[in-house]
């Protein structure tokens, strides 16, 4: 709830601040934390080899909606990159399973976020 009342007082500053210097004042307001999408991933320190177990659709955030980047067929082998790190996001059930796990990894090109029950790896 203070962030709501804090948006106000920042855009009242900033035109105050125009009064006094003629200048352009542009309002900014506090960020929004990093998101999982937004860190850095190690995929040189990760596992290769992991076939998926049912075809997956590898995506840019760790969410259902999330633009799909590509595809990880049945049974290909694809990496889990930071140490096959399991990174909380949307709630789905696929492959037979719920959960809100996603793994960050690469097939072929492709690098992003696929549903940790989807991924035959242990």
């Amino acid at each position: 709830m203070r962030f709501k009342l804090l948006g106000p007082a920042v855009t009242s500053a900033a035109l105050v601040a125009t009064a006094f210097t003629g200048g352009v004042a542009v309002a900014e307001t506090p960020s929004a934390p990093k998101t999982a999408a937004a860190a850095a991933h190690d995929c040189g320190n990760g596992f290769s080899n992991v076939p998926a177990k049912e075809s997956v659709k590898i995506r840019s955030t760790p969410k259902v909606n999330g633009t799909a980047l590509g595809l990880w067929p049945k049974g290909k082998r694809g990496d889990l990159c930071d140490m096959a790190k399991k990174w909380s996001g949307d709630s789905y059930r696929l492959c037979g399973k719920s959960s809100n796990k996603w793994y960050y990894g690469t097939y072929g090109n492709t690098r992003g976020f696929v549903p940790v029950t989807c991924i035959n790896f242990s």
